[in-house]
């Protein structure tokens, strides 16, 4: 089992798009995929169930801030069992009989538009009198989404792709101390690519310093530490002219490269259109059938992103 987080500090670049696609894909070759959405705009969310069925069935009690909420704020009876990961996981109807034709799943657990809340919650809970309750409280409340994984079965799913909000909260670092992987998507311009050393600088503190809590009380367990490998930079919503990116983009690509970021040789092309309708419809482009370049190039994309795990995993 895999985990990747998908992040960018700059929205607008095409990550949530790339998420459902990726994962979609890898379902329709047969993989079992679960998506965690923690982005508090639930975009991922409502790529493959309508507002109106996530409002009525699954935002009560079935979305990831049930799992996150800090238990001292749930109100439950006293013979009332703790939320189980598990049981926060849906199967969208949308993408269930198409993906199963390969004998592949597609799960998503969803997010809450409460969930920027959650993370407020999460910070008062750091913190402490001496040094051990520091560790103590700051391992509980960067673990918690990965301890819901680790109740779930290794062989249920060969990947979870973790979709993060653009920023580098809490929440965002539960994903990274859960996370193998870490891919970027970005588009080739001059904001969406100016954070990515400063992305990376971040993911470099935050697993010093995780790690560091680790070793906090002397007992050392290599087990415990993180060492999430970023799997490259996904160029997105890259605008094309003969095959090739423009010329104002390629500037942005190379500088992307020269701070010695791993890139993606595969790069998906902008079509607002395609793009924008798919969540209406309830499943991803890749899902969508026929032939076009934007279907191939997300195939490409995942050939790609199945070759990059292989040869780490070597």
């Amino acid at each position: 089992m895999e985990i990747i987080s998908v992040i960018n500090y700059k929205g607008g670049v095409g990550k949530t798009t790339l998420t459902a696609n990726l994962a979609a894909e890898l379902a329709f070759r047969g993989k079992k995929v679960l998506m965690i959405d923690l982005d508090p705009q639930a975009s991922l969310t409502f790529s493959f169930i309508s507002p109106e069925e996530w409002k009525d069935n699954i935002a009560p009690a079935k979305t990831i801030k049930s799992w996150f909420q800090p238990i001292g704020s749930r109100s439950k009876k006293k013979d009332e069992e703790e939320v189980k990961f598990e049981d926060l996981i849906i199967e969208p109807e949308s993408t269930s009989e198409i993906v199963r034709e390969n004998d592949g799943m597609l799960k998503l657990l969803s997010s809450h538009l409460d969930l920027i809340n959650v993370d407020l919650e999460l910070a008062t809970q750091l913190g402490g009198a001496n040094m051990t309750q520091v560790k103590e409280s700051f391992l509980k409340v960067h673990t918690r989404l990965i301890d819901g994984i680790n109740q779930l079965n290794e062989e249920d799913y060969d990947y979870i792709f973790i979709d993060c909000p653009p920023n580098f909260n809490i929440v965002t670092k539960n994903a990274i101390v859960a996370s193998d992987y870490i891919l970027i998507p970005a588009k080739p311009d001059y904001l969406s690519t100016m954070g990515i050393d400063y992305l990376k600088k971040s993911l470099n503190k935050l697993v010093k310093e995780y790690n560091e809590y680790c070793e906090a009380d002397g007992e050392v367990n290599d087990e415990e530490k993180i060492s999430p490998k970023i799997l490259g930079v996904l160029f997105t919503m890259v605008q094309l002219y003969g095959g090739q990116p423009i010329s104002a983009s390629r500037p942005f690509i190379a500088q992307t490269k020269k701070i010695g970021m791993p890139v993606f040789e595969s790069m998906i092309r902008e079509n607002k259109t395609l793009f924008s309708s798919a969540p209406i419809d309830g499943y991803p482009v890749v899902l969508q059938g026929g032939q076009n370049n934007v279907i191939t190039e997300i195939e490409e994309a995942t050939t790609e992103f199945e070759k990059k795990i292989r040869e780490n995993e070597e």
